[in-house]
């Protein structure tokens, strides 16, 4: 919805700022966010070419434009949830991935030219969330810095859970951030496809889920017919159902929530020795609240390296990947697609695919390179690589296979 009040005060705001004899360009304000467009782009093709073409065009000053739109930010609110927080808990060390996570968090790995982190934010911007608070542990400053680099839109807090206690602690570390609002908890290794939109404006309190082969591994929902949460169970050993929870939970009542966490803790209620989210539910559940399940259409894993290169290659497909010649170099070279090749990158004298992610300014030559994820300024010289996944800062030379290599490396087959 675009709010009447919200379009006057930026426009009046834009008029004040620019002299009326200078030449002008096109501003759009869209989702909360302000864009500037040389003056010849015409404001209808903007509009047209946005799947929401909810925006606000006029005339402003383009010597102006960056102090205007530094504060019409801060009055534009186009399709924004302001009773919705995030929670992303993102404090894990991610033994799994390891040598990668020694040296960055998880939610910091590649997959599919972009992070774990950004698919997840992104899906939630794209739903109006724009106040975000991190759980963050190890390596934390590093998501911190990412997180103010990528978004310096948002608003964003980071909460450090210095000792991991599982995620009912994680959750129940956020009480005085949250307030009575309502909160989207996403998880920091959970990436899914799913109505984001849908669920974040759900009237329902909601818990995403999926149907699996093997439930004893996970959280586990038994439902009645009309998807309504009967019982909420964490990693039962006789599972009475194989709906698995995905790690994407939309609460209304969170005052119960906080309360039935701070429950769990003075009664030393544990599963496998964690403050398990899955208990604080299933005691809202027996506390009154109604809980339903949505069911996720896709569930990737990015937990272990076999895993994490499935979902990148189910991904780049989905995406078709992204590999314009404007921004790298590649000579003599075939790709393959679905590839996505970040800014600044060298390739000579190789083939590339099907499903690689490629990360900024590194350099690969002489090389065939498939189904694997490359970090960002690393360097690849006469190497066969498949299935693999090698971290930032490394460098690779010599015939080779499949490699799970970490970052700041050098490994030379020569």
């Amino acid at each position: 919805m675009l709010f009447a009040h919200v379009a006057k005060g930026c426009k009046n705001l834009a008029q004040k700022l620019a002299p009326p004899s200078s030449k002008s360009s096109t501003f759009v304000s869209h989702n909360g966010r302000l864009a500037i467009l040389p003056a010849p782009t015409p404001a209808n093709l903007y509009c047209n070419t946005c799947p929401r073409a909810e925006a606000i065009f006029w005339q402003i000053c383009p010597n102006h434009a960056a102090v205007i739109a530094a504060h019409a930010v801060l009055l534009c609110a186009i399709y924004k949830n302001d009773n919705v927080k995030a929670i992303i808990p993102v404090a894990g060390a991610g033994t799994k991935l390891r040598p990668h996570t020694y040296t960055q968090p998880k939610a910091l790995i590649p997959i599919a030219g972009k992070t774990i982190l950004s698919i997840i934010v992104d899906q939630l911007q794209e739903a109006g969330i724009t106040e975000y608070i991190f759980i963050v542990g190890y390596l934390g400053e590093k998501i911190q810095e990412y997180v103010k680099g990528v978004y310096p839109h948002l608003t964003t807090h980071f909460v450090f859970q210095n000792e991991r206690h599982g995620t009912g602690h994680a959750i129940k570390l956020t009480q005085t951030l949250m307030g009575t609002d309502e909160v989207m908890v996403v998880l920091g290794d959970t990436i899914c496809e799913f109505d984001v939109k849908q669920v974040v404006n759900s009237p329902h309190s909601l818990v995403g889920v999926k149907k699996v082969d093997d439930p004893r591994h996970f959280g586990v929902a038994e439902l009645d017919d009309q998807d309504n949460i009967e019982r909420l169970v964490e990693k039962p050993a006789i599972p009475k159902s194989n709906m698995a929870l995905v790690g994407i939970y939309k609460i209304r009542e969170t005052a119960l929530l906080f309360e039935c966490l701070a429950q769990l803790v003075k009664d030393d209620i544990k599963t496998n020795g964690d403050y398990n989210l899955t208990d604080a539910l299933q005691c809202m559940i027996l506390k009154g609240a109604k809980l339903k399940a949505f069911r996720v259409k896709s569930w990737f894993d990015c937990g272990r390296k076999d895993t994490l290169l499935e979902s990148n290659a189910t991904l780049l497909k989905k995406g078709g990947g992204n590999t314009n010649p404007h921004n790298h170099t590649h000579e003599n070279t075939i790709i393959i697609p679905p590839v996505s090749i970040a800014p600044g990158c060298l390739i000579r004298n190789s083939i590339i695919g099907p499903h690689v992610a490629i990360g900024s300014n590194t350099s690969i030559q002489y090389s065939l390179v498939r189904d694997s994820i490359i970090g960002s300024y690393t360097s690849l010289f006469e190497v066969v690589l498949d299935n693999s996944l090698i971290g930032s800062d490394a460098a690779v030379k010599g015939l080779s296979r499949s490699l799970n290599i970490g970052d700041n490396t050098e490994i030379d087959f020569g």
